[in-house]
């Protein structure tokens, strides 16, 4: 199914915060900063959900400092001491390593959204008119076509590519032997293997290879933005969803915050930017989406981490371990 974008040349990308320590700080004036740090994409998004809580009462009294980038690395940064009130990272296993750090919550998954904030899906983004017909999984391994899609050893959202890419193979051939064989000529089709997600973005905008592996959200950003390039839903993909959850020591407007991202009025603003709203959202308009009035179209299968990967907790094991991940192996054995 083709879908029209525009893709944004660049958006600037804050560095990770080199101060230590955790929670929020009040000044002189009384009002509570809230550290957020996320990943790449979801910068532009965040600027209208935090303008919006800043107008509530809740959040009146709130100034916000942000730091975004690969979601692998904001992650060890915090790790290592950088300073949070809420991290809103890729994947999961990106918060599970600040779990074992003992500076979130072992119970940060118990609620309504199972410690979700976000969610999209994988798309390919192509040039306009998508002069190379790519309109399927098996048309990113012809000879000739160049993939761009981010390192997962820094990127949350190389990982969600990869899986949706291995998960269509192996739906397809009907085996894992398969679907190593299809990520075997994948790899050998990655033309350029950026840090995050959106320095994937601005390497394909630069001129970079002849599809992009996106999120949905940021091709309908994209477009909003002005430049003019399609973008296809494959007729099976992955459901993205983004981890979200309170670093130790947040304060009360922190947990306030983060109950309104999950809100009616927080998931509407969230879709407004193209993310797919966790909630029933009524009188959703979506600008860049190719019917506005139906902005999200269910896709023809529509894998997920939970159901056909065992979870984050046995993917991110048996795909990307350093040593024995089985796209580790294959992306090195590509020289990738």
């Amino acid at each position: 199914m083709n879908r029209t974008i525009k893709v944004a040349a660049t958006l600037t990308v804050a560095g990770v915060l080199a101060l230590t320590g955790c929670g929020g700080d009040s000044d002189a004036s009384d009002k509570t900063t809230l550290t957020i740090v996320g990943y790449s994409v979801l910068e532009q998004a965040n600027k209208g959900v935090i303008s919006a809580f800043e107008k509530t009462d809740a959040g009146k009294d709130v100034t916000f400092k942000e730091s975004y980038g690969a979601s692998g690395d904001q992650s060890r940064a915090v790790a290592a001491g950088a300073k949070a009130s809420e991290v809103h990272l890729s994947l999961e296993p990106d918060v599970t390593r600040l779990v074992d750090a003992g500076l979130v919550a072992e119970d940060w998954k118990d609620n309504d959204t199972k410690g979700i904030c976000t969610n999209s899906v994988v798309v390919f983004v192509v040039q306009k008119g998508n002069p190379k017909g790519i309109e399927s999984w098996d048309d990113l391994v012809q000879p000739g076509v160049g993939i761009v899609t981010p390192n997962p050893a820094s990127s949350g959202s190389a990982k969600w590519n990869l899986l949706a890419a291995y998960g269509a193979a192996k739906d397809e051939t009907g085996s894992d032997e398969g679907a190593q064989e299809y990520m075997t000529k994948f790899f050998g089709n990655v033309a350029a293997l950026p840090d995050s997600g959106r320095d994937a973005t601005t390497a394909f905008t630069s001129g970079t290879g002849d599809v992009l592996l996106s999120y949905e959200n940021e091709a309908i950003l994209a477009r909003q933005s002005g430049q003019d390039f399609d973008y296809i839903i494959p007729d099976t993909t992955l459901s993205i969803d983004n981890a979200c959850a309170l670093v130790d020591g947040a304060p009360k407007a922190a947990e306030e915050f983060l109950a309104f991202q999950k809100s009616e009025d927080g998931q509407k603003l969230y879709a407004e930017t193209g993310y797919r709203p966790l909630v029933d959202v009524s009188d959703l308009e979506v600008d860049g989406a190719n019917d506005p009035s139906d902005p999200y179209p269910a896709p023809g299968k529509l894998l997920t981490i939970d159901g056909d990967f065992g979870g984050w907790a046995d993917a991110n094991s048996t795909y990307f371990d350093e040593d024995d991940g089985i796209l580790t192996k294959i992306q090195a054995e590509a020289g990738q």
